[in-house]
């Protein structure tokens, strides 16, 4: 991601009314968020408003952008236990060193080209024993215009995903794939037929598949699917991470 950069905004907009889908990535993230959490590319604040209703005590909002950062503000004012910081995550790491219980990446690491740097930084900011919370897209061959028009630099595998986190100095201590019901609806409407998200397709999916989905992961992991759920463990006598 660049300074001053403005993220393409329509297919983000649509992503506001995936309320199950994002409720489920809090839930799965819940009993290792802590008291003290913070977002990496807040966005627009909907994600955030599900982070502090999960019951944390402090919020610390992150968004570089131009263009969203005021709406993220706009959302997240009237809120007395969130911070919110117009700055890349890097830029202020030295400022929170062991601070945060821990750190989330919700659709945000695959923005950064320096993935694994990124990682060694926020690092830096969690406390001995925290996490860090990372959910990406998977599978390289659903690389779509869509990723590419948002500024995707990639999407996942999960021994990819695992060696890089690993490199930045944390354990790994859930790994899965998530969201299978998404993969072939994806493969066609934007790998082969080149289609952008709408209000419509997200709110229809997000109401009809993503509840018995989620019913149904929760008994039987996935083998494979649209994106990948990651929980990583700094450890008690922390480590420098590989350079």
């Amino acid at each position: 991601m660049n300074a001053g950069l403005q993220y393409f905004g329509k297919d983000l907009e649509a992503m506001s009314f995936a309320n199950n889908y994002h409720q489920w990535i809090v839930d799965e993230f819940r009993r290792y968020l802590g008291d003290t959490v913070a977002e990496v590319g807040a966005g627009t604040g909907n994600f955030s408003t599900l982070l502090v209703a999960a019951g944390i005590k402090r919020l610390f909002a992150f968004e570089p952008s131009t263009n969203m950062y005021p709406l993220l503000k706009d959302k997240l004012r009237a809120r007395d236990n969130v911070e919110i910081i117009n700055a890349f995550y890097e830029e202020k790491a030295i400022e929170f060193e062991n601070f945060f219980d821990s750190v989330l990446y919700v659709n945000v690491l695959e923005h950064i080209e320096d993935d694994e740097r990124e990682l060694q930084y926020a690092y830096k900011t969690i406390k001995p024993n925290g996490r860090i919370l990372i959910f990406v897209p998977a599978l390289s061959w659903l690389y779509s215009e869509l990723d590419r028009k948002v500024g995707h630099f990639r999407r996942y595998h999960k021994q990819e995903l695992k060696e890089t986190v690993e490199r930045a100095g944390f354990s790994v201590e859930t790994l899965r794939y998530f969201d299978i019901a998404g993969i072939i609806p994806w493969y066609i409407a934007f790998v082969l037929l080149k289609r952008t998200t709408t209000e419509k397709n997200v709110s229809l999916y997000d109401t009809l598949v993503v509840p018995p989905m989620r019913a149904l992961e929760k008994v039987i992991p996935p083998p494979v699917g649209k994106n990948l759920l990651l929980v990583g463990k700094k450890p008690d006598i922390a480590r420098e991470p590989a350079s």
